[in-house]
């Protein structure tokens, strides 16, 4: 997962006299983040801002920033700097409340990285009772082992990898239930021999691979290099199957998620793991193909 770093929105006042003030170019996510201590902090600062009467250029202008960053705050797609936090702490007088709202998402950040849709899928994945993983680059999440998760994790999550890397691995808990979900894992070939992390940390990861193919309500099963082109080229996803409501389905790509509630959307995922299913290995061959990939390594 890609995480856009944002800028201060600061305005350069080195200017020349009399020239307008360049502003700094502020990428900011094109949705909005979904962490509630990110989302207190803007409802703060719009509250504050229209009791003061000002619209968003106008406080810019007062505190010395950016409108534009002044609104990506306040819609949740840019995260707030200390500087800027100082400085409507200042204006606002506050008693230091923006100051302790900003500890509270550093605090927490680690959650407001995470893709758009995948915190509500979380608490789908907690209670579901049926579980179909396809998997077409990477082992999923529920199925890594705490160093291959690392790796795959630090390549874009820096200091919040060790909290994500935690929270990865607490979430197979649901394996641990008194009535676990009934998986059913579905692996391009290529995830068990792509070498992720180095020789030892995939022998590793195969070997638990292993072991998750022998449970009693999992069944794995690998599509060859031989079946060419199928459906779960398209990219991974999960369905989720509850006893009592609807399927829902995820799919993530290029650091965005999405969680799919609508039937009609739902049913187009299980038609294709239907199609995937279909040029899949026995369960027994795909175990004989994991431990090949294991003896290559």
């Amino acid at each position: 997962m890609h995480h856009q770093q944002h800028t201060t929105g600061k305005i350069d006042r080195t200017h020349p006299p009399g020239a307008q003030p360049p502003e700094v170019e502020m990428p900011a996510q094109s949705e909005p983040y979904e962490a509630p201590a990110i989302v207190t902090y803007a409802k703060e600062l719009e509250w504050r801002r229209t009791q003061a009467g000002l619209t968003k250029k106008d406080l810019a202008a007062k505190l010395g920033f950016a409108d534009s960053y002044v609104g990506q705050v306040e819609l949740c797609k840019n995260l707030p700097s200390e500087e800027f936090t100082a400085a409507l702490d200042t204006f606002f007088n506050t008693d230091g409340l923006f100051a302790r709202l900003l500890e509270r998402i550093n605090e927490t950040r680690h959650l407001a990285i995470l893709p758009p849709g995948f915190p509500e899928y979380l608490s789908y994945e907690k209670r579901s009772n049926y579980v179909r993983v396809f998997s077409t680059n990477l082992i999923g999440g529920l199925f890594q082992t705490e160093a291959y998760a690392r790796t795959v994790i630090s390549l874009t999550m820096g200091s919040a990898t060790s909290k994500l890397v935690a929270e990865r691995m607490e979430r197979k808990s649901i394996f641990e239930r008194e009535n676990p979900p009934h998986t059913f894992l579905i692996l391009d070939e290529d995830v068990i021999r792509r070498n992720v992390g180095g020789k030892e940390v995939m022998r590793d990861q195969l070997r638990y691979l292993l072991e998750v193919g022998q449970r009693a309500q999992t069944q794995m099963q690998i599509v060859p290099y031989a079946a060419g082109f199928h459906a779960g080229l398209a990219g991974s996803f999960t369905i989720l199957g509850f006893e009592n409501e609807p399927d829902v389905a995820y799919t993530e790509a290029s650091a965005e998620g999405v969680l799919l509630k609508q039937r009609d959307r739902v049913a187009l995922k299980v038609v294709a793991w239907d199609l995937i299913q279909g040029h899949t290995l026995s369960a027994e061959e795909s175990l004989a193909m994991i431990h090949d990939a294991l003896e290559q390594l």
